[in-house]
């Protein structure tokens, strides 16, 4: 399941964090659900028919788990059966769109925020969602650290929740407003009636919610190694939604399968790698399209726990960010699908305003240093006499990955260190990543925003991490510094300018420290074929975060399609 996120590169961001933050009047919605429905963009009324296969490379069967707590589980239930208050669109200048929340408005203070619960909504099960519903989610994130993915309880100073009749309440113990993106946008809210007893009370970060009770578009039908179905949720709370009335999701263990079937047209929504795209997948049919817009950085994540001596050693990991040539990894690895990174973790051109090009050239980082690597090396007792051996765990069948870390292999072994590639099921890797059990990880950070501050909190805040052996929430590679933490603990309550400043002191201490290793910058995979089925994301109309392993955005793309055929 490709973990990364993604933004198109070609859209201005300088406005979004303030339109996520500014001000403090209530943001409203439609006064009924067909309006609501309008105002999420789903363009109907449409026929229902029509069903959408997803060819997704996983690299392992489906475990048929659907709990949204849980990371490695939640890209299968989030969006289509849990979902968030508002959805913010991150590719489409963060406009909002109600979902289960109608509105929302700030105290004067900007340390509260309530939010008014849409009535009529009910559960799969046909009992009502409510308030207390909402609540309960946010309690469950409390009361188990491990379910706290944004670390809104031990890190953003929330303080509790509280409903009353349709409202509840978020209480901070700082200005909040930069927390609104995953407090409102990125957690799924679930049914208090059944997480509240049992088993899903006890161990909510690992229960398996095997038949998940949502209240999305769609419901989970059935569920074996090899395939997920989803169907119509006929309860839906959006009039005649969604059109598309079946899901198929196959397991793909390779990607080479998976992107057979989007050449054929099998498959109609696609969410990753396909070599040569052009003669493979796009010549292929007319009705064959891709946008895969960038975000986030995806490369080695080291392992920095005193532990692992060698990658927590400092001069090892800025041995390999000098000896790579992140050029030729883009253009080798990925076919030049993803643009290269660079070592202060800004992605470019996305986030230029925040891009310091001079402080990277003074570090030696703007090129390839292959003589200052084999130095660096040396200072830590390694050379090509005595080379430094280390595993690299990554998910197989991930073939672009393969190909990157293959350059990498090849680039890293003159100045003396040799890799060893594991590749995992997902499910393997996961456990492993989380609980710090790697010398380094091929990977990306699974959330952003629309500003770098998100991934550099996950990837640098010592409070998303945890002890090794422990699962970390993200920070997988165990980073601590007081002064970073002090940082991205004063983001929140910063004007613009201070805001941006920190950033960039940020992007300074990520050359500085080499908590992660930026290869290539990660984009949003995505492929689709409009042979039967309309409605897609595009570059002029980015509604949506268009992969379907982009979790929180899939239930809007879902809302968009409609089947040609079921028309006529």
């Amino acid at each position: 399941m490709r973990r990364s996120k993604a933004l198109i590169a070609l859209i201005a961001l300088s406005t979004v964090l303030t339109a996520c933050s500014s001000g403090s009047k209530p943001s409203t919605a439609a006064s009924n659900p067909a309006e609501d429905a309008k105002a999420a963009g789903t363009d109907g009324p449409h026929k229902p028919g029509g069903t959408v296969t997803i060819s997704n490379e996983q690299g392992q069967t489906w475990p048929c788990q659907f709990n949204p707590f849980n990371p490695s589980n939640s890209p299968e239930s989030l969006g289509f059966i849990y979902e968030p208050l508002v959805h913010i669109d991150v590719v489409g200048n963060a406009k909002e769109t109600p979902m289960l929340a109608t509105s929302y408005e700030w105290s004067a203070d900007q340390k509260t925020v309530t939010f008014t619960i849409r009535d009529g909504i009910k559960w799969s099960d046909g009992q009502p969602l409510t308030a207390d519903d909402v609540a309960y989610t946010y309690e469950i994130m409390k009361k188990t650290p491990a379910t706290d993915v944004f670390a809104l309880w031990t890190g953003a100073g929330l303080k509790s929740v509280t409903a009353t009749g349709n409202k509840v309440a978020f209480v901070f113990d700082q200005v909040a407003k930069t927390y609104f993106y995953p407090l409102a946008g990125e957690i799924g809210i679930v049914p208090k009636h059944i997480w509240s007893t049992g088993d899903p009370a006890a161990h909510p970060d690992t229960w398996a919610d095997a038949k998940p009770v949502g209240s999305g578009p769609m419901l989970m039908n059935t569920c074996g190694p090899n395939n997920i179905e989803y169907v119509a949720n006929p309860t839906f709370w959006q009039p005649g939604k969604p059109a598309i009335q079946k899901l198929e999701y196959p397991a793909y263990l390779d990607n080479g399968p998976a992107n057979n079937d989007l050449a054929s047209g099998k498959a109609q929504w696609g969410s990753q790698f396909i070599p040569n795209i052009k003669t493979f997948y796009l010549n292929k049919s007319p009705n064959n399209h891709t946008w895969s817009p960038p975000l986030l950085n995806v490369g080695l994540f080291p392992n920095l726990d005193p532990s692992h001596k060698a990658t927590s050693n400092l001069a090892v990991r800025q041995a390999i960010a000098s000896a790579i040539d992140r050029n030729k990894i883009a253009l080798i690895g990925e076919g030049g699908q993803q643009p290269a990174a660079n070592q202060s973790g800004i992605v470019t051109p996305t986030f230029d305003k925040y891009f310091d090009q001079a402080g990277l050239a003074a570090a030696g980082y703007d090129k390839p240093n292959v003589d200052k690597a084999k130095q660096l090396l040396q200072g830590a007792g390694y050379s090509s006499s005595n080379p430094l051996k280390l595993s690299v765990i990554s998910i197989t069948g991930y073939t672009d990955w393969d190909a990157s870390l293959a350059v990498i292999k090849q680039q890293l072994a003159p100045i003396g260190i040799e890799i060893t590639v594991d590749d995992l099921a997902q499910q393997t890797f996961d456990n492993r990543l989380f609980t710090g059990d790697y010398d380094l990880a091929y990977y990306a950070e699974p959330n952003s925003g629309p500003t770098p501050y998100y991934e550099m909190r996950q990837l640098m805040y010592s409070k998303n991490s945890a002890p090794l052996g422990k699962p970390a929430t993200s920070n997988y590679e165990r980073y601590n510094n007081p002064d970073v933490d002090k940082l991205l603990d004063q983001y929140a309550t910063a004007d613009d300018a201070t805001q941006t400043s920190i950033i960039k002191q940020l992007a300074a201490f990520w050359i500085k420290d080499v908590p992660m290793i930026p290869t290539t910058e990660s984009v949003d995979w995505f492929q689709y074929n409009t042979a039967d089925i309309l409605g897609w994301p595009t570059p002029t109309n980015p509604y949506a975060e268009p992969s379907a392993y982009r979790a929180i955005d899939a239930e809007q793309v879902i809302l968009h399609l409609y089947s040609q055929a079921a028309q006529k």
